[in-house]
């Protein structure tokens, strides 16, 4: 699957560790939630970059004592009808101030990148190489939005309010 992070494809620098498999030697690891909760302090004191697949029905609460010593959080998309993933996103960059690598996994469609990356999402595992081709022409498709959020763009209405504020002066 291509990797999508900051608009451009690239290697993968983490080794999925799946269940109770042995961790390789050295190298960034992303290990299922299970296993993380299960080994958090042992893992989290590893001298090397460290990431949890997170599950799209789990509370991203439980991640909040480790947040700062994981430096990939992907979360799940099990199908694109399933928007619980944006919330989590969120609620790890507004909430928890989560400032590590936040990946996108699963069903991940080229028409979701834009809001995606709104969410606070900066990586995504698509699964075609042409929606990977494609982000850049997905994320400029539009410039202004209803919805606020915490991506630090303004929304129509606050950007119509500002356009007033500087006339009515």
């Amino acid at each position: 699957m291509p990797l999508v992070r900051n608009g451009q494809i690239v290697a993968d620098d983490f080794v999925s560790v799946d269940g109770d498999a042995e961790l390789p030697a050295d190298g960034a690891v992303l290990v299922p939630a299970a296993r993380f909760l299960a080994e958090a302090d042992a893992l989290t004191k590893l001298n090397r970059p460290l990431g949890v697949v997170w599950p799209n029905n789990r509370d991203v609460a439980e991640l909040e004592p480790w947040l700062d010593r994981l430096a990939l959080v992907a979360l799940v998309f099990p199908t694109f009808r399933d928007g619980r993933a944006h919330s989590q996103a969120r609620r790890l960059r507004e909430i928890y101030g989560y400032r590590g690598e936040l990946r996108a996994t699963g069903q991940v469609l080229r028409d979701q990148f834009t809001f995606l990356l709104r969410n606070g999402f900066d990586a995504f595992d698509v699964k075609k190489e042409a929606d990977a081709h494609a982000f850049d022409e997905a994320t400029h498709r539009y410039t202004e939005f209803y919805q606020p959020t915490g991506d630090g763009h303004l929304s129509a209405l606050q950007l119509r309010k500002q356009r007033h504020k500087v006339t009515a002066t």
